[in-house]
């Protein structure tokens, strides 16, 4: 049962930070979705973790796969808070457009955290449970 409200959790978290992503390109008086860009590294973020998971066999606490994967990560995450800024930069969106962005993309990555945190950390972890 705490599977299921973990699960529960992180949705309406994800739905709340899409909800952000959205209001962002919204807010334009045209609706300007170049904001949605975002998405592309939402999807991006946990394949070098996926990866690096299903490589390295020994749980050590340094393991070259591993940091690699958190640096490609984070190199990830890093361009989907920058993008929002170079586009109000450009003024393609608005200052407010890019704070419910940003504030999107760290509800989102919270959410992608979670899932790591609360569904891949033991052995038990299976995903024929799906």
């Amino acid at each position: 049962m705490a599977g299921i409200k973990a699960l529960v959790g992180l949705s309406f978290s994800g739905a709340i930070g899409l909800t952000f992503l959205l209001l962002g390109c919204a807010l334009e008086q045209y609706g300007v979705y170049w904001p949605l860009f975002v998405l592309i590294f939402y999807i991006l973020s946990p394949i070098p973790t996926f990866i690096s998971r299903r490589l390295s066999d020994d749980d050590s606490s340094s393991n070259a796969c591993r940091e690699l994967a958190y640096f490609l990560t984070t190199g990830i995450v890093v361009s989907s808070f920058g993008l929002p800024i170079v586009l109000a930069r450009t003024t393609t969106i608005q200052w407010g457009a890019c704070g419910l962005v940003m504030t999107g993309n760290a509800v989102i990555f919270l959410t992608i955290l979670g899932f790591f945190v609360v569904f891949g950390g033991g052995d038990d972890f299976s995903w024929e449970q799906w």
